[in-house]
């Protein structure tokens, strides 16, 4: 199966720990296709957000067991992505949000 390089990334995680992670370390979080490498990852962040990638890291995520009514189930399983960009490079995922009216 080839994967086009807009398929890889399916979302940013947005998670106060990932938010954390991505003003101390330049690290950003997204969840991946199952079917994606650290190559294609690499590929796909560098050429969709015009950033340099020093390292990447994949973790597997089991779903969660979860209650579905009186039987038990479980969500599907996904990947995680935690993409390390190198100095002077950055990432801003709320680019483009309007600000919330007071």
């Amino acid at each position: 199966m080839k994967l086009e390089l807009a398929d890889v990334i399916l979302r940013p995680l947005l998670t106060e720990k990932s938010m954390g992670h991505a003003e101390a370390l330049n690290q950003v979080s997204f969840e991946v296709h199952p079917a994606a490498n650290k190559i294609l990852i690499r590929q796909a962040v560098e050429r969709l957000f015009d950033v340099k990638v020093t390292d990447v890291r994949v973790i597997n995520m089991r779903g969660k067991a979860k209650r579905f009514g009186a039987r038990m189930g479980r969500r599907k399983d996904w990947k995680k992505a935690l993409v390390h960009l190198a100095e002077g490079f950055s990432l801003d995922v709320f680019e483009g949000v309007p600000e919330g009216e007071e």
